[in-house]
């Protein structure tokens, strides 16, 4: 039965355009009757106000709608978008009466939610929301599938735009002259970027992408969990069965997915072969179980059908009705290598008509460039494997679009941007929002909680150590949590039927160390312990009720169905117990060196119907692998590299019904070297502030001024922090194109080395400190070293200086090797930041005590103290400051720490909340100095070093940061970073 109403709406919008216009006037010059009753807004006011699900009338209005509240660039409205101001301006140009409105917002409230930050080239929009409507088959399709599978308004409309944004930046397919553009696209560890490139598939192929390749992971484990999940939401029971009769036993012999406990009734259905639909057919070169092998019928497999056999594949009147291809491939040496062979006997002038795409899954894994760049051979660059290998797939066919996901970017961001032929992000960089529904860092983490010896809420509700004095090792309590989180997901499904999805899987996690060998043995322990838990006497219940009674009842979301007491979660502990403990064992051992450890049925979470384990396990349960239905974990792993770290975080990730059941028990003093500890729930801490800043350096870039970028990618390569000492960015290997721009080190000693030997710039050094020294005062004050009994202490002429006044003599300063001292001076640069200020500097400038001490004045100053120092290694000094003088100058500049304070009320009288400390030394190297009878040193002859402490106060966590950037090969020698005149 036609749908008049919906078929006029369609039309009018259609006619519309890019901009709201009147609805009515618009709806009458295209109905067919004289006197047409569709444009009456009650009956649309009507329809809206009861349409149950599903309703298209109120899909088309909610794809419009949230398409003019997103709109970076509209001309029609000077409101903001995400705005209640721009969807009223929007109403207003439609013509509709309030009672419309009223309905429209319930069924479409405005999209307010943050959106992509985005750094680009200029796009060329030839992707506007007009286009993505003409050609939707398979976005409209993935769109209403994940409707069916219960995701808010709120939520496609954020994955609509997300993934817009991206498709927006790839090269139009139909363009004349090829182009291949280069992206990234950051997300958070388990936060549906699958989710996110299955949608840039899905529009990239109704544009007219005609091969997409997907890079999906290391292991045949995680490609084949990528292939089901496209095969399922995106390419369909019609592409997958390819005219096979769904009834006839004997045609899908062969056929994908028979076994698969989802097949048919969760794969999408688009009704019917696409090509027959108007659309056209998805051919898969790749399946569940068979990576790549050869193009199954060799050359043709690439050859498309052409309705204009003189025109090139791309001419849109071909493009349009050729079927699309996709393979998902394994980022395996010898996969890519069949791969690369079969496009070579294809042929340049072919491949070079295909769109193409490739999405490279986890794009900091392998797909990086880890070559020593020192050791290269000269003007030749040498790649690792798979890095070369993608470098000749995007050589091979020269439309194709390079586009990177991960959710640890920093490996990706330190590729050289001058190597054209790498997959440095030159033309876009995305970050995605954090997801509606989505349990990340913050909520493990109280990031804005202003006393640092407090437990936060999110920490007290998730967060447990390993040890406590009671009970020392906590794995017991941590295996009790896991069997009552199982038994409350049970009652939950059993008061509430609409949770029993959600809770297929029931999963802890175990990840204690690397080595295969440690896991044999603490899978046998858990099993033990597990065993003799008593959970079916008295003894384990009583154990279970008080954990209950004491650490899940507190905490339980009242928002779901949560037992009053112990008494009656008690039923459901027992059939816990049974599925944990199915086929004799409640632990699974995940690791190994060949694809055949990995085959086991009960961690398949596509085809097991309830996975319900312990996993025991090192890296192989770390990036790419989604633990579905994990609760608890248990993590003492140790690791020097933050991608690394965050990678490891599997209990971030999506957790409905049950987020306030998870728990993380996590080592606070892991032992490393000889003596020393590491908290790792810190170290998650300091990632979570690494990525922050990372996010926060693209967001001061994306506004778009007069619809152009402000910069692009290749311009200024974002910085990449290092909140904690020991946890670097990434691996070494993946670091030798950083730069280190930025050591903040609030209430620590700076003491720089590489002083100049030119007479020319010792004189210039000289003279930019010459009227510091005029602020000393004339008489010298003692100071203490601290305020301990026969503690050392000296004589220094004192004096101080504003912040600015101190920047401009530092900037002025000339260095034989700039770059160890430029971190620290941009970190003092960038201070002023929110409540990072420093209100002034403390000069210090010790007089010797040596009987042997010499004093000489330079450029007309008062006479000076000089310190004697030598050159260590060529250029670069030894030490240059003294330990008392060091002393002291921390303890002045730690004055807002109270464990800090000297007790000596002289140095308490110099200290400021926001006070540094500078030491100033004129070193001479020639013993004697050179002075001149009337008691002047020649400034030629003088190094004018120094250390320093910036305030503790100056950084609001008190806490150290280093950052990195990347140095592009071609522009040695020039700022990549440029800061701009109201930065300066």
């Amino acid at each position: 039965m036609t749908d008049h109403l919906l078929q006029l709406h369609g039309d009018v919008l259609a006619a519309m355009r890019r901009r709201p216009r009147n609805f009515a006037k618009l709806a009458f010059a295209l109905a067919e009757d004289e006197e047409p009753t569709d444009t009456d807004q009650d009956g649309f006011r009507d329809r809206i106000s009861s349409a149950g699900a599903g309703d298209e009338l109120t899909a088309l209005w909610h794809r419009t709608l949230t398409g003019w509240d997103l709109a970076e660039q509209a001309d029609w409205s000077t409101a903001p978008p995400r705005t209640d101001e721009r969807r009223a301006d929007a109403y207003d140009r439609l013509g509709f009466d309030t009672a419309l409105r009223k309905a429209l917002d319930h069924a479409v409230p405005v999209f307010k939610e943050p959106g992509p930050t985005v750094i680009s080239t200029t796009p060329t929009w030839w992707y506007s929301r007009d286009t993505a409507a003409v050609r939707s088959f398979y976005w409209s399709a993935y769109e209403r599938l994940l409707r069916r599978k219960g995701w808010s308004d709120a939520a496609v409309a954020g994955l609509d735009e997300a993934s817009h944004a991206v498709v927006e930046r790839l090269a139009d397919p139909t363009r004349p002259d090829a182009y291949g553009a280069r992206g990234l696209v950051v997300g958070y560890v388990q936060s549906g970027k699958t989710a996110n490139f299955t949608g840039v598939t899905a529009k990239a192929i109704d544009a007219g992408y005609r091969l997409v390749i997907v890079l999906g992971g290391t292991l045949n484990l995680l490609r084949g969990q990528t292939q089901r999940r496209l095969d399922m939401e995106l390419i369909g029971q019609e592409n997958i069965l390819r005219g096979a009769d769904p009834a006839d036993p004997e045609a899908l012999i062969g056929v994908d997915y028979q076994d698969d406990e989802d097949w048919p009734e969760k794969f999408v259905s688009h009704q019917g072969r696409p090509s027959l639909l108007g659309a056209f057919d998805i051919e898969r070169l790749t399946t569940r179980d068979d990576d790549y092998k050869s193009l199954a019928t060799g050359i043709r497999a690439l050859e498309f059908d052409k309705q204009n056999r003189t025109q090139p594949l791309y001419a849109p009147d071909n493009l349009h009705g050729a079927a699309a291809r996709v393979m998902v491939v394994k980022k395996n040496k010898s996969v890519l290598s069949k791969l690369i062979k079969d496009l070579k006997k294809i042929g340049g002038p072919l491949l070079s008509e295909i769109p193409t795409l490739i999405i490279d899954d986890e794009s900091d894994q392998a797909s990086v460039n880890t070559t020593d760049p020192k050791k290269w051979e000269e003007g030749k660059v040498t790649r690792t494997a798979i890095n070369g290998q993608i470098s000749q797939l995007l050589g091979l066919l020269p439309r194709a679009q390079y586009v990177g996901y991960t959710a640890t970017p920093f490996a990706n961001v330190f590729v050289d941007p001058g190597d054209g032929d790498d997959i440095f992000p030159r033309d876009f960089l995305i970050s995605l929002p954090r997801p509606t529904g989505y349990m990340g860092v913050q909520d493990f983490h109280d990031l804005d909680r202003t006393d640092e010896s407090a437990v936060g809420s999110a920490e007290r509700t998730h967060v447990r150590g390993i040890y406590d004095d009671a009970h020392g090792d906590r794995l017991a309590e941590a295996l009790d949590a896991f069997i009552l989180t199982g038994a409350l997901k049970l009652y939950r499904a059993a008061q509430d039927p609409s949770l029993e999805s959600h809770f297929r899987h029931h999963t802890m996690l175990v990840h204690e160390s690397v080595r295969m060998a440690e896991h044999a043995d603490l899978a046998l322990r858990i099993s033990s312990m597990w065993h003799q838990a008593g959970y079916t006497g008295q003894e384990g219940h009583s154990r279970l009720e008080a954990l209950f009674t004491s650490d899940f009842l507190p905490f339980a979301d009242h928002g779901l169905p949560t037992p009053a007491s112990y008494g009656e979660l008690r039923p459901h502990v027992s059939r816990a117990r049974q599925l944990i403990n199915s086929g004799g064992t409640p632990v699974l051992v995940v690791n190994g060196d060949t694809e055949r450890d990995y085959d086991q049925p009960d961690l398949d979470f596509d085809r097991t119907p309830n996975v319900w384990k312990i996993l025991v396990g090192g890296t192989k349960l770390s990036r790419g692998f989604t633990v579905e239905g994990l609760t608890v974990t248990y993590y003492r792993r140790r690791t020097q590299q933050a991608d690394t770290l965050m990678q490891m975080g599997r209990w971030f990730g999506f957790r409905p019904g049950y987020r306030d059941l998870v728990r993380l028990y996590i080592g606070r003093a892991e032992p490393v070297g000889k003596t020393g500890t590491v908290d790792l729930y810190e170290a998650f801490e300091a990632v979570c502030r690494d990525e922050e800043t990372f996010r926060a350096q693209l967001s001061r870039y994306a506004t778009l001024i007069d619809g152009k970028p402000q910069v692009t990618p290749a311009q200024i390569p974002p910085l990449v922090s290092q909140h904690l000492s020991w946890l670097k960015p990434s691996a070494r290997n993946k670091m030798f194109n950083a730069e280190l721009v930025e050591i903040r080190s609030p209430g620590e000693w700076v003491e720089p080395t590489a002083y100049p030997t030119a007479p020319a710039d010792l004189r210039h050094n000289a003279e930019v400190w010459r009227p510091v020294l005029d602020l000393l005062g004339a008489d010298p004050v003692e100071l203490p070293r601290d305020a301990s009994p026969g503690s050392d202490s000296f004589e220094a002429q004192i004096g101080a200086l504003d912040h600015e006044a101190l920047l401009k003599v530092l900037c002025d300063l000339r260095w034989s090797v700039p770059s160890q001292f430029s971190p620290h001076l941009e970190s003092l640069i960038s201070t002023g930041e929110g409540d990072e200020d420093i209100d002034d500097w403390l000069v210090v400038l010790p007089r010797q005590t040596s009987s042997r001490r010499v004093e000489a004045s330079v450029l007309g100053s008062a006479p000076l103290s000089l310190a004697h120092r030598s050159r260590r290694r060529g250029d670069l000094f030894g030490a240059i400051g003294e330990p008392k003088h060091r002393e002291a100058a921390l303890r002045i500049a730690r004055a807002s720490d109270p464990a800090s304070r000297s007790g000596d009320r002289t140095l308490e009288s110099l200290a400021r909340d926001r006070r540094g400390v500078v030491v100033l030394y004129p070193v001479v190297e020639e013993r004697p100095p050179a002075v001149s009878p009337a008691g002047a040193i020649s400034p030629e002859q003088l190094v004018m070093a120094f250390g320093l402490v910036a305030p503790g106060s100056s950084s609001a966590r008190k806490k150290g940061l280093v950052r990195f950037r990347t140095v592009d090969s071609t522009r040695r020698g020039s700022a990549i970073i440029e800061r701009g005149a109201d930065d300066s």
